[in-house]
């Protein structure tokens, strides 16, 4: 998988979205260890209470050093004194000089972002399994088991939820015998079918904020909590308008393999905000400025022609290169995981509401409507987003491992042909960089019925 250099390099967001995500080794040492910073490991978006207790929540896999970041720490030293807008514009230049030399360097800047960071997936993955991880983990767990095993000594604390996977809640109950000095923080979300469900996690929430106040030595003031939803609420809000007004429609800012590529980006940096929420809230606020502002002026590309093709569930795994080969056969892939669970929806920051018990009906909706307790209402999930997409066909991707997920699709594939009219298909994944001419060979037959 490869971004376009050429058209990536014209989004300073972009730049500084993938440096701060690939730099983040020296970054959060610094955190740790000059400003006396606690780290929290995420393992899935849920990093609200960290960052409002003042800690530095972390996808565990951004303690890892990336080779790719070797390059883009001369961007970063750039920007301290032009700016990454101007580092931009300077790049932008040096490609239209046509030294291949100097663009070669730019194209591994850009193209490797995405590359390096699946490598490095796969080399958790293996991890994971030198170190006996269970075989009932699918790829995404066993990948965050192998960050872990290799990093998570370096956590000050792991902020686990509960949620409707079993293997999932396994895992997070499994870091304790990894690594034993991290303090496991817990947040048990109660069956929907629970009178008194709010009540419990409010409680629950209310309890987890004592372990960060002991954690951090901060007080967690309601307006705290307020201020940082204010900041997620823009951060979702940002997301959403990339996923609805610009994926779905018929004018891209940059092609689709381009525009899909960073997607996948924010599909992975939304984990942990890259660690700085006001700083990853404005680099989005950034990007769709920036999109808005091509696609103003006509830069990028007609897609019209182009099947919307809904591509999910990808946090758990994916093969990279899918939406690649949908490009070279005349489609555009459209990821939206984090809509599909409800993990977009902002929380109400209104004075006269308890933001602890408003946090709670956050994720008590995204239990119960989007990452659901059941797979009819999973399935309801997916259904919603691919109408609001106008998806023109459905790629549901299918986790070796996957227990909790995987086995919704017969129920899926029977709504969609019932209620949207349109193509689906399945596609079994393992491992990055496995068994690509079978997802080449698939994808090929599923795009024959665009034709």
């Amino acid at each position: 998988m490869s971004l376009i250099a050429d058209e990536i390099i014209t989004f300073s967001s972009v730049l500084k979205i993938s440096y701060n995500l690939l730099a983040g080794h020296n970054y959060l040492k610094r955190k740790k260890f000059r400003e006396k910073k606690k780290l929290v490991g995420v393992s899935l978006p849920f990093s609200d209470l960290a960052f409002a207790a003042g800690a530095v929540p972390v996808f565990p896999i951004r303690m890892h050093s990336f080779k790719i970041s070797n390059y883009l720490t001369y961007l970063g030293s750039a920007s301290s004194f032009f700016g990454w807008n101007n580092v931009s514009n300077i790049l932008n230049f040096v490609k239209n000089l046509g030294i291949s030399e100097i663009s070669e360097i730019v194209d591994d800047i850009i193209e490797d972002v995405i590359d390096t960071i699946n490598k490095k997936y796969n080399k958790m993955y293996d991890i994971a399994i030198e170190n006996g991880t269970s075989s009932d983990f699918c790829y995404g767990l066993k990948g965050l088991t192998g960050m872990h095993f290799s990093k998570g000594r370096n956590l000050d604390a792991c902020l686990n939820l509960t949620i409707r996977c079993s293997a999932f809640n396994k895992y997070m109950e499994s870091l304790n015998s990894i690594n034993k000095d991290p303090k496991q923080i817990w947040i048990d979300i109660p069956p929907r079918n629970i009178g008194n469900a709010l009540e419990i996690l409010t409680d629950n929430i209310s309890n987890a904020i004592r372990e960060f106040e002991n954690l951090t030595g901060n007080t967690i003031t309601d307006n705290q909590l307020r201020e940082h939803f204010k900041i997620s609420n823009q951060v979702k809000k940002s997301y959403k308008t990339i996923i609805y007004d610009i994926s779905a429609s018929d004018f891209y800012p940059c092609n689709p393999a381009t525009f899909s590529e960073i997607m996948s980006l924010l599909n992975i940096t939304f984990n942990d905000y890259n660690s700085n929420s006001i700083r990853y809230r404005d680099n989005l606020i950034s990007l769709v400025d920036e999109m808005r502002e091509r696609i103003r002026k006509g830069i990028g590309m007609d897609v019209s022609k182009m099947p919307r093709i809904f591509v999910t569930p990808i946090f758990g795994g994916w093969e990279p290169k899918t939406h690649d080969i949908i490009y070279e056969l005349g489609g555009r892939a459209i990821y939206a995981d984090w809509e599909i669970l409800k993990l977009l929806e902002e929380i109400p920051v209104a004075n006269h509401l308890n933001p602890v018990e408003e946090y709670a009906r956050f994720l008590l909706n995204a239990t119960e409507s989007g990452i659901g307790c059941d797979n009819d209402t999973l399935t309801d999930s997916y259904l919603r987003v691919a109408k609001k997409l106008n998806a023109d066909g459905l790629i549901f991707i299918q986790l070796f491992g996957c227990h909790s997920i995987s086995n919704c699709y017969t129920m899926l594939r029977e709504k969609v042909r019932r209620e949207l009219e349109i193509p689906t298909t399945a596609i079994t994944f393992n491992k990055i960089g496995e068994n690509v001419e079978q997802v080449k060979t698939r994808l090929g037959a599923f795009m024959e019925m665009f034709k």
